[in-house]
């Protein structure tokens, strides 16, 4: 026994579990980067990537990325294979009988899953959002055809508390906006409103240029028209906002992530609940690396009909079976059917119904 009370047994399985746990990812992205890039090469080459430009700005950024996307099934293929190793050279039968109780055999498993559930964490939150980031604008720059465009019209946002804006066309190209508008209120009371038949953003000054303005105040009972050729104004909204990629929010680290959320909210936007699933899922993706792991040790620590294979059969199934629970789940709140919270975490909860089954048919 070690300084931290571990046993050899403990050390043992803990070695077993991460070492075929990061051999697992390592054999997986090899194959996912060969067939990534024999899908792209055309694009790469076309756009003249350069090599160095592909390696480290896209491929070194693209592991990480897919290591945590798959790191259920990780776990589990992981969790499935050096068990059900032991289970089949009688190793757990030898444990089993030694005295040791099946809940002491789990205490090993939950160290390294806890290892892998911070590891996961702090890559989905902190690390994978800059390296999302980088990769992002590769991809801009040598495989999509440029920033992509803001194709939505008639676009309505709040941009600060009491203030809206109205844009009936963006052009991301040249910063050119046709038919503006922008409402102030105050206490419930429409008090001034902004039309404008043209809008552009000037990056020398960083403000907007509105042109041929119209503008009505209201005071009291009175109403104050002003009219003009040319305004200068700052506005709480900038292009990036309206050339944003769908997917930005997996270049947000988590505080970034929580403030966008809050500006969203407060502009009125449709994409809210898309972004608090997406906050809720980066807890509970980590979380799920416990409950994988009890049902992967209770199916593989007895001996089946098959073999190793039915083992790793069974849990190529649970563990796909658990990402697509959790997408299927993810489109009700996106939808509006479910909170966001109660839908991310949905898949654990009826997972932990699985894996307490699973536990109690376990070889005691």
């Amino acid at each position: 026994m070690n300084k931290l009370g571990l046993k050899k047994i403990d050390i043992y399985i803990i070695k077993k579990f991460l070492g075929t746990y990061f051999f697992a990812i390592f054999l997986i992205i090899c194959i996912a980067v060969v067939f990534d890039f024999s899908e792209k090469i055309d694009d790469f080459l076309e756009n003249k990537a350069p090599f160095s430009k592909i390696m480290i700005d896209y491929y070194l950024n693209f592991i990480p990325y897919f290591a945590v996307l798959f790191a259920p099934m990780f776990t589990f293929i992981a969790v499935i294979y050096f068990t059900s190793r032991m289970a089949y050279n009688t190793e757990i039968i030898a444990i089993l009988s030694s005295g040791v109780s099946f809940n002491r055999i789990l205490r090993p498993y939950f160290i390294a899953a806890s290892v892998i559930m911070i590891f996961n964490f702090l890559l989905g939150n902190f690390v994978i959002p800059k390296a999302n980031a980088t990769r992002f604008l590769f991809e801009e720059q040598y495989y999509r055809d440029g920033p992509s465009d803001f194709k939505e019209r008639n676009a309505h946002r709040q941009i600060e508390p009491g203030v809206y804006i109205f844009l009936e066309s963006f052009n991301t190209s040249n910063n050119y906006g046709r038919r503006f508008s922008m409402e102030k209120f105050s206490k419930g009371q429409l008090v001034s409103k902004l039309l404008s038949q043209d809008i552009r953003w000037d990056s020398t000054i960083n403000k907007w240029k509105i042109k041929d303005y119209f503008i009505r105040d209201y005071v009291g009972n009175q109403q104050i028209i002003r009219t003009g050729k040319e305004l200068d104004t700052t506005l709480n909204v900038t292009p990036e906002e309206f050339r944003r990629r769908d997917n930005a929010i997996e270049a947000m680290n988590l505080k970034e992530l929580n403030n966008f959320i809050k500006d969203q909210r407060m502009q009125g936007t449709s994409n809210v609940l898309a972004l608090l699933v997406e906050k809720n899922r980066r807890f509970s993706f980590p979380f799920s690396t416990f409950i994988l792991t009890v049902i992967g040790v209770s199916v593989s620590s007895r001996k089946v009909r098959g073999g190793i294979g039915m083992h790793i059969g069974i849990g190529l199934l649970i563990s796909f079976s658990y990402i697509l629970f959790l997408q299927f789940s993810a489109q009700f709140a996106i939808s509006g059917a479910l909170p966001p919270f109660v839908a991310v975490w949905l898949p654990n909860v009826v997972f932990s119904v699985v894996a307490f089954i699973e536990y109690r048919m376990a070889p005691k």
